[in-house]
């Protein structure tokens, strides 16, 4: 009987892993897409100075926070990681808002969950549009359903406070738009009265950071901003993908009395409030995975800005910009923004130098100094090189760089005679 046993089996085993290796052939014939062979080769990717308008070069400490071990983003030790965010970025905004977190996105994905959860179909919406980022603005609450009336200031301008008021009264929105980094033209939009304005009109103010915060003074609870936002791949110098957002009271409370739902289930900030712990429920409920790695990076990114001091940062960024367009102008190469208080201190707009190809510029640049920066876009296109110098990367011998590839580019990059 053992050896019965025995070799039964050893049959049965043998058969099985015939089975087995005819099943898998079998299997394997039906693939018809072979394994890609550039997913054998180890990743490779390049150091480069990353002085266009975003994203910005990450340092080690940063990139470092990220590479922590992954955690369940419902785990206790992610919700004090979460809190901590919350806090730094209840600083850089300068604000008492109950109602701020970050937005698992990055900064477009801030700017629809502030127009999707703020403005309910049919409302009236003022969009002040002096870049792309108007524009953008303006189609997200079209479609929406949005009434949506602009202003719109010539590339390199901005509004005055009459014109502001003119429009409030003429459209009465629930919401008006501001870029106060405008990175498309290089503007810095002055904030100051709007907010009261906006309040006059029963009005909510929107103001888009991305570009500006951390780099320029922004004070959201005293300049009355209603909801404000930013991205984590500028002067924050976190890798792209999570996006802070703050909301007041009043814009709090239009938007948890609206009749209509969000068209956004992700972006729906009933559940992201309690999901970042805003809501004051007891217990947080699953909504999405949250980014936990980009989690660690940004709270990295904010501890930096805390030890730096938001004024600290402020002076630097103005200093370095002041440094870099005296450097231009001795140059012989003009600046795109007249008036020097407009001037975004993190973006720099460089009129395209008569006679050259931007893209030949752009171009050699990389190509000879490793180093980027940009042409234009939206309304800005063929107009400007930009030059974002933010965060870490806002230094006089950052400066120095750019001006020296500058110099090289134009002495080297074909120039039309006529």
């Amino acid at each position: 009987c053992r050896i019965t046993s025995e070799v039964w089996f050893l049959w049965f085993h043998g058969s099985l892993r015939f089975c087995f290796a005819c099943y898998t052939a079998g299997k394997m014939s039906s693939i018809s897409v072979p394994p890609p062979k550039c997913l054998q080769k180890p990743l490779t990717v390049p150091y480069r100075h990353m002085f266009g308008p975003g994203p910005s070069n990450v340092p080690s400490r940063i990139l470092e926070a990220g590479a922590n071990p992954v955690i369940g983003h419902m785990h206790p030790e992610i919700f004090e990681i979460m809190n901590d965010i919350k806090s730094g970025i209840q600083y850089m905004f300068q604000t008492q808002n109950k109602m701020t977190l970050a937005v698992s996105g990055t900064g477009h994905s801030a700017m629809e969950c502030a127009i999707f959860n703020a403005v309910e179909p049919g409302e009236s919406v003022l969009v002040a549009v002096n870049g792309i980022w108007g524009e953008r603005a303006a189609e997200m609450a079209e479609r929406i359903g949005a009434r949506v009336n602009t202003i719109v200031a010539p590339p390199g301008g901005c509004f005055t406070i009459e014109e502001m008021e003119k429009a409030l009264s003429k459209h009465r929105p629930a919401l008006l738009f501001v870029a106060h980094g405008e990175s498309s033209t290089g503007v810095l939009h002055p904030l100051d009265g709007i907010g009261q304005l906006c309040h006059k009109y029963n009005c909510l103010f929107l103001v888009d950071s991305v570009a500006s915060i951390g780099g320029a003074p922004v004070y959201m609870d005293q300049q009355g901003i209603d909801i404000l936002y930013t991205g984590s791949q500028k002067v924050l110098n976190a890798p792209p993908g999570t996006a802070p957002i703050s909301f007041s009271e009043r814009a709090c409370q239009k938007i948890f009395s609206r009749r209509t739902k969000p068209v956004s289930f992700y972006l729906d900030l009933s559940w992201l409030a309690n999901y970042w712990g805003c809501d004051g429920k007891p217990s947080r409920v699953y909504h999405h995975t949250g980014p936990v790695t980009a989690f660690y990076s940004l709270r990295e990114s904010l501890s930096v800005l805390v030890e730096e001091g938001l004024e600290n940062s402020w002076e630097r960024h103005l200093k370095v910009a002041e440094y870099f367009h005296a450097g231009l102008e001795s140059m012989g190469l003009k600046l795109f923004v007249k008036e020097k208080r407009l001037r975004l201190p993190t973006v720099t707009t460089i009129v395209a130098p008569y006679g050259y190809d931007w893209k030949e510029i752009t171009s050699f640049i990389m190509k000879t100094h490793n180093l980027e920066i940009s042409g234009g876009l939206g309304p800005s296109v063929g107009l400007v090189l930009r030059v974002g110098l933010m965060g870490c990367n806002s230094s006089r011998e950052n400066v120095d760089m750019v001006l020296a590839a500058l110099k090289d580019a134009l002495k080297h990059c074909h120039k039309s005679k006529v």
